[in-house]
């Protein structure tokens, strides 16, 4: 999870208070969050030089480090966790944010060139008015946009900042694409002049900026901001321009984010706008800025729109373990910086803030609850008895006889390649059976197996130099491609075992048959009667020729069994010969 750092004087001095560091922790695990480390800024430095001194100096300002959820983007800076805990400890209200009170026409544009939708197709923006930064404010600034950076953002693939001194340009602005040629500006921190093209090879030595040229730098196009004087703003999402740099004297903040991901885009402006809203002139109000797009469509940003969620109140007691009223529910959400009332219903309606996008289901809301009421005030209980599924126990019954017939249990991968489920096996593939992995990282993980042959021939490959007899069973399940399911295919629970030695073991592998079928109670019955088990002859390219037979359940073909192919044994670089077996376990029930 992520960690932020802040210092403990400035933090204690935003809560109002100040505590031991037993008592920090008790109130950072009260609130889910965790205090993960107490050092200073010398000592960070030192231990990134590998320096051995551990002297501390008593005027070092002491750093915490503080480990948050990866999903709360509200709380990867210092404004928005000590915003959050004095909500939490009833300090203050829950925070109201809203959009400056302007006309769309008075409002600034950005417009958006169709040349973008190659690239990087989306941009969302937002103003700060009045904004007074102190070194401390400014430092957290910049540090929460490495954090978005990191997390939420990809690593700038999905979402790129732009923060911009406003008084430095002019609107209206554009976001468009270009040649790398023809876009020159001078980038960040730098004092001379650079095309496009030359900064991709200027920062292949930074050891910052290198591992963003990727996203771009083989595009025929970049995507620039500008401004109405043909300023650039920014190159995203490698460097901004020097002319628009912010400073501690910067009064308004122009912020744009281009995006891939147009969600993930909002969710970055809304975490920035509502965390340094509070150092604006007018608190908590944020100027919105028009988005125009080529075909006439345009968009206010940001949305501070507030969505409600109806949560059943018993979901909420049922899911933690305890009976709470309808007024305590809403005040743990309060305290979490949900507002939330009861329904005429009797249950609760929580209206989500902009700054919580990790509120997604009912299950997120009951989780706060629990968080709010704390996890060691839930009452301890033992769970009643909850009666095995009646196919896992037929699988360790089934695993159990097999085990004390002298067969030892493998586990093999469920992901397969197709030559292993298919060609090797001398089997046709019709397209009807195999569930394929989308953009594969590896040809041995391409589908989901159909068989659990591959994989027990597949150990017996790479281990046939073991002391013969070999005899393995695996029980596991297989994908197969099935219309009636909403995903598409189901899993299917199958039992396979090899016998390989100086002889087949064809009577082996028919014994282990006849046992399994009379560990069930099935008796063996005459070929045509329902009322048991029998066997009948197979004709299947694993396996020999007239050395093969179907096993026949109650009607329906449940499995086969015989002597392998030695095509099958060769592709699999088994030397001897092998018997195998393979059935479905839920046609047993």
């Amino acid at each position: 999870m992520p960690t932020v750092s802040v210092g403990r004087d400035r933090l204690f001095a935003a809560l109002g208070r100040t505590y031991t560091q037993e008592e920090f922790e008790e109130v950072c695990f009260s609130f889910g969050i965790e205090l993960d480390d107490v050092t200073t800024e010398k000592a960070i430095i030192r231990k990134e030089k590998h320096l051995d001194d551990d002297a501390v100096d008593e005027d070092e300002e002491v750093i915490y480090k503080i480990e948050v959820p990866a999903n709360r983007y509200d709380l990867l800076c210092l404004e928005g966790l000590a915003q959050a805990l004095r909500v939490f400890s009833r300090e203050e209200e829950v925070p109201t944010y809203k959009l400056a009170n302007i006309s769309k026409e008075s409002m600034i544009k950005m417009h958006v060139k169709p040349e973008t939708s190659s690239i990087r197709p989306h941009v969302v923006c937002a103003v700060l008015r009045g904004v007074t930064f102190t070194e401390a404010s400014y430092n957290s600034f910049i540090d929460l946009q490495d954090k978005l950076h990191q997390n939420i953002c990809r690593r700038r693939t999905l979402v790129a900042i732009g923060t911009h001194d406003l008084d430095t340009l002019q609107a209206p602005f554009t976001y468009e694409s270009l040649p790398p040629s023809s876009i020159n500006f001078v980038p960040l921190k730098q004092a001379k002049n650079f095309r496009a093209d030359e900064l991709m090879e200027f920062y292949r030595s930074d050891l910052k900026l290198k591992k963003f040229l990727h996203i771009i730098e083989n595009s025929l196009v970049f995507p620039v901001l500008y401004d109405n004087n043909r300023t650039v703003l920014s190159l995203p999402p490698i460097i901004n321009g020097a002319h628009s740099a912010i400073t501690l004297k910067t009064k308004n903040v122009f912020i744009e984010c281009t995006a891939t991901d147009l969600t993930k885009a909002k969710i970055v402006l809304n975490t920035i706008v509502t965390a340094f809203s509070a150092y604006c002139e007018r608190k908590f109000e944020i100027e919105p800025v028009k988005v125009i797009y080529s075909d006439g469509k345009s968009y206010i940003y940001p949305d501070l729109s507030i969505y409600n969620m109806d949560v059943s109140l018993s979901y909420v007691n049922g899911t933690i373990g305890v009976s709470l009223e309808a007024e305590e529910v809403t005040d743990l959400l309060n305290r979490m910086q949900l507002r939330a009332e009861q329904s005429v219903s009797g249950d609760i309606t929580v209206f989500v803030p902009p700054t919580r996008s990790d509120i997604l289901h009912p299950c997120d809301v009951m989780e706060d609850v629990a968080i709010a009421y704390g996890y060691n005030n839930i009452p301890k209980r033992k769970p009643a008895s909850l009666k095995p599924l009646a196919l896992n126990e037929l699988t360790d019954r089934i695993k159990l006889e097999i085990a004390m017939d002298g067969f030892t249990e493998v586990l093999t991968f469920i992901l397969g390649s197709w030559r292993e489920n298919f060609a090797m096996l001398n089997r046709k593939d019709d397209k009807s059976k195999a569930v394929v992995v989308g953009n594969p990282r590896s040809s041995d993980f391409e589908l989901v197996r159909t068989s659990l042959m591959p994989g027990v021939l597949k150990t017996v490959g790479h281990n046939k130099d073991h002391p013969k007899p070999i005899k393995i069973f695996e029980v596991g399940d297989i994908a197969l491609l099935d219309e009636k399911k909403d995903v598409g295919a189901s899993n299917r629970r199958q039992l396979a075992a090899l016998f390989c030695g100086a002889s087949s073991g064809f009577e082996l592998i028919h014994g282990l048959v006849d046992r399994v079928m009379e560990s069930i109670g099935a008796a063996f019955v005459p070929i045509g009667d329902d009322s048991g088990y029998f066997i009948k002859p197979s004709d299947e390219p694993e396996f020999l020729p007239r050395r093969q037979a179907s096993i026949i359940y109650k009607g329906k073909n449940i499995g086969t069994f015989g002597i392998v192919h030695p095509e099958v044994l060769n592709n699999f670089d088994i030397p001897d010969p092998c018997s195998f077996v393979e059935l479905n376990i839920e046609s047993l029930l």
